[in-house]
């Protein structure tokens, strides 16, 4: 209840603070590329319920049937202004959309398509017993993915067989440490790490 209370007041907060630039980003998208300013996407859930997930686009139109995974920074599906607002995670913004909408929570296991979802074992579909977040321990930790990816020569295997189960593991470690001063230290964590 209280980490419900939380996530609408700073959501709901947010948004407010945050509706000029959100215009600035839309206006700069729009005239960077052809295609709609917000990209939706559905990842699952808790209690592994699929919801459609907000992102301001940073790829263009269609770029998601040529592959789920980013592979490096300079992947050519994304736009100009797209690699700019992803460095910076701004990308991720409208997702204060969804935590206000109760979708999702500010911090929480990131969420993740149905096609990787399918490949969780028992013990790693725990992580569907809460709210997603818009970043958890797994987001700081391999806030580098791209780059990491982009090293394989088989990065969507890399993803199934290394990142996921590192990421789930972190994620177990949320659930097992949840709570509100932890999300503070999250959201903290996130803030100073994308600052850097």
């Amino acid at each position: 209840m209280i980490k419900r209370c939380f996530d609408i007041f700073a959501s709901f907060i947010g948004l407010l603070l945050l509706s000029p630039f959100f215009i600035v980003i839309a206006i700069v998208i729009l005239l960077d590329s052809r295609g709609g300013v917000f990209y939706k996407q559905v990842r699952v859930g808790k209690d592994n319920i699929d919801f459609k997930l907000f992102k301001f686009r940073s790829m263009s139109t269609g770029s998601d049937k040529k592959g789920l995974l980013t592979v490096g920074g300079r992947d050519s599906r994304i736009t100009r202004s797209g690699f700019f607002i992803r460095k910076y995670k701004l990308d991720e913004l409208p997702q204060l959309l969804n935590v206000l909408f109760g979708d999702m929570s500010l911090v929480g296991p990131r969420p993740e398509v149905r096609k990787y979802v399918d490949m969780y074992n028992a013990e790693q579909m725990k992580v569907l017993s809460v709210k997603p977040g818009i970043t958890d321990y797994a987001s700081i930790e391999y806030s580098n993915e791209n780059e990491l990816l982009a090293k394989s020569s088989e990065p969507e295997k890399t993803y199934i067989d290394e990142i996921m189960p590192a990421k789930l593991l972190l994620n177990q470690k949320y659930i097992a440490e949840q709570g509100l001063l932890t999300d503070l230290k999250i959201i903290f964590k996130t803030i100073a790490k994308i600052a850097s």
